[in-house]
């Protein structure tokens, strides 16, 4: 299964590769056919993948082919993430059996105010409104944590790991299937006339006449080699010299002007955190802790294990599906109500990974929909800490992008990294051939609730919003690096990265099966399932049990795993739902 997937993807890229770069990704292939693996790269872009295999084949570390890679996908999947984004990174050291979390999460500028997506009449300013404007604008963050992962874990010099990326942009690259959809779909939104907003993004992408550049057009990125060279002598000059003062000018100019200033960037610091872990039968599944939202997929497993255990019919029986749904619901009732930066706000951090809370929870559980289930817990009543607070109803939006990418390197180290620019193209504005991130629509618009009680992911200066992201690594009972995970897909990241553990550890299938399941996401009290992918009779019986059922066209994930087998050798996953590629050595 695993060659089956591989040579799609580079099948797939051969039509639209480019030069001496198609070469290397033509080697992926070449290597895949080795029986033992010692080192493994799965990412969303075939160019990407290979980025990364150079490194590992120059002895670099998980971490050095993390850098290379989304240096990569910050050029050619320009609609999900880049330089000028922000990323989760969680790593494992083998070495050690130690996991850390580095956070380059964006945060809001020092002018940033409560109302500032908020119209005179008290309503929330519509999404696209905000999302193609200067006011969605974080201080970017992937870079500065990328190189904070670098010093303590790089293995190969910084400036060497940005020459795959330079060269493409330089010599081109030929526009993938899914990038030419995604202008086929939303280029509408990119601005044409000086009126709507500053026009780069569309100059790039169109021709004179307004048409969409062709799937397999050489697409070309001076202003982002150029960019390249600058970060690769020195990653800092991304947030103190010229390269900040450009962001903050674009993000200052009209319609919808923001308040980013050179000297946020310049402010911008990356954190390393511990990680969240999950006892989970006989593994541990840790993951990033807030501003992330990785608590529910920790609360999720919890739940599943203190819940009626799924029956050996698996994916087929819609009663397993119906337990997992509703464990969805409860998980995601108090993520949207607790989950904000750390910074901010107390968070019942402890309580929602309680046992005894998540075996109350679970007791919720039953063989038909219940409104119980996507009810809000008290798990301050499990914390170590209580709360007098009340915390408001969730007024955040739910949007779709990001990319996801895994790494298993010669020494045996993880990275699990999820990193995006939130919604599809960001802002559309560009600077230094990256485009900027919208990632402040990530926070509530509203800042109370009609009960005035405040939301916990309202805006702030200075703060993290709260992010979907959820990166995840799974150990096993010796502390074993056993598989690591994780998707783009927004506030659906959460059911994404799930569906992969339910199926390997609920349901006994391989990692590729996993990922190739109908996706589910059950966030309050409707139940979205893939439409084309979810067998009617699974669709029929989840509505006889009682549950709003919509089946969707639009579960788009982008899943990235790996998994060690018991003989230590590797098994990747990549989802044919995107341009997965998986690459060994």
């Amino acid at each position: 299964m695993k060659f089956h997937i591989f040579v799609f993807g580079v099948l797939a890229t051969a039509l639209w590769g480019c030069g001496a770069q198609d070469k290397k990704i033509e080697e992926v292939k070449v290597l895949a056919e080795k029986p033992k693996q010692q080192a493994m790269v799965v990412t969303a872009n075939p160019h990407a993948t290979a980025a990364g295999l150079e490194i590992l084949r120059a002895g670099g570390s998980a971490v050095d082919a993390a850098i290379a890679i989304e240096s990569v996908l910050s050029l050619v999947e320009p609609q999900s993430s880049g330089l000028a984004g922000g990323a989760f990174m969680v790593h494992y050291d083998s070495a050690t059996k130690s996991l850390a979390v580095y956070d380059g999460r964006e945060s809001a500028p020092s002018g940033a105010t409560p109302d500032m997506f908020m119209l005179e009449n008290g309503d929330s300013m519509p999404f696209m409104q905000a999302k193609t404007s200067g006011l969605s604008t974080g201080v970017p963050g992937v870079l500065a944590m990328l190189s904070m992962a670098h010093q303590e874990q790089g293995n190969l010099e910084w400036g060497s790991l940005f020459d795959y990326a330079t060269k493409l942009a330089s010599e081109g690259f030929k526009i993938s299937p899914r990038l030419h959809g995604m202008l086929e779909r939303f280029g509408k939104y990119i601005p044409s006339t000086p009126e709507e907003g500053p026009t780069d993004a569309y100059e790039y992408f169109f021709d004179q006449a307004g048409v969409a550049h062709p799937e397999g057009y050489l697409l070309k990125n001076p202003e982002y080699a150029k960019t390249l060279s600058i970060i690769a002598k020195d990653p800092a000059a991304f947030y103190q010299g010229d390269i900040a003062k450009q962001i903050a000018a674009m993000v200052q100019q009209p319609p919808r002007a923001g308040s980013l200033t050179a000297e946020d960037i310049a402010a911008y610091r990356p954190v390393k955190r511990m990680a969240l872990c999950q006892d989970y039968r006989d593994t541990q599944i840790c993951g990033a802790p807030p501003p992330s939202s990785w608590l529910a997929v920790g609360m999720i497993m919890g739940i599943l294990e203190n819940g009626p255990s799924p029956t050996a019919a698996g994916p087929s029986d819609p009663r397993n599906w119906a337990i997992l749904a509703q464990a969805q619901q409860l998980a995601y009732a108090d993520r949207d109500q607790f989950i904000a930066d750390p910074n901010f706000v107390d968070m019942p951090i402890k309580g929602m990974l309680n046992k005894e809370y998540l075996a109350s929870r679970a007791k919720l559980i039953s063989n038909k929909a219940t409104p119980l289930t996507y009810g809000v817990g008290n798990p301050w009543a499990y914390n170590d800490t209580p709360s007098e607070v009340s915390s408001g109803i969730d007024a955040t939006q739910d949007v779709h992008g990001t990319t996801h990418f895994v790494i298993v390197d010669a020494e045996g180290d993880v990275v699990s990294m999820t990193a995006t620019v939130e919604s599809i193209f960001g802002t559309t504005r560009m600077v230094g051939g990256m485009f900027l991130n919208n990632q402040l629509t990530d926070f509530s618009f509203q800042h109370h609730d009609k009960d005035g009680n405040a939301i916990v992911n309202a805006v702030a200066a200075n703060k993290r919003p709260r992010s979907s992201m959820s990166p995840s690594i799974v150990l096993d009972k010796n502390g074993d690096f056993l598989l690591a995970t994780g998707s783009p897909g927004g506030n659906n990241i959460i059911a994404y990265t799930v569906k992969t553990m339910v199926g390997v550890f609920e349901w006994g299938l391989s990692p590729q099966d996993a990922v190739d399941l109908p996706n589910m996401v059950a966030r309050g009290k409707t139940v979205r399932l893939e439409k084309g992918a979810t067998p009617d009779a699974i669709i029929m019986a989840m509505k006889d049990m009682g549950f709003d059922v919509d089946a969707s066209r639009g579960e788009n994930s982008g899943l990235s795993v790996i998994m060690r087998k018991p003989d230590g050798t590797l098994e990747g996953a990549a989802d044919k739902r995107r341009e997965g590629v998986i690459g060994t050595l």
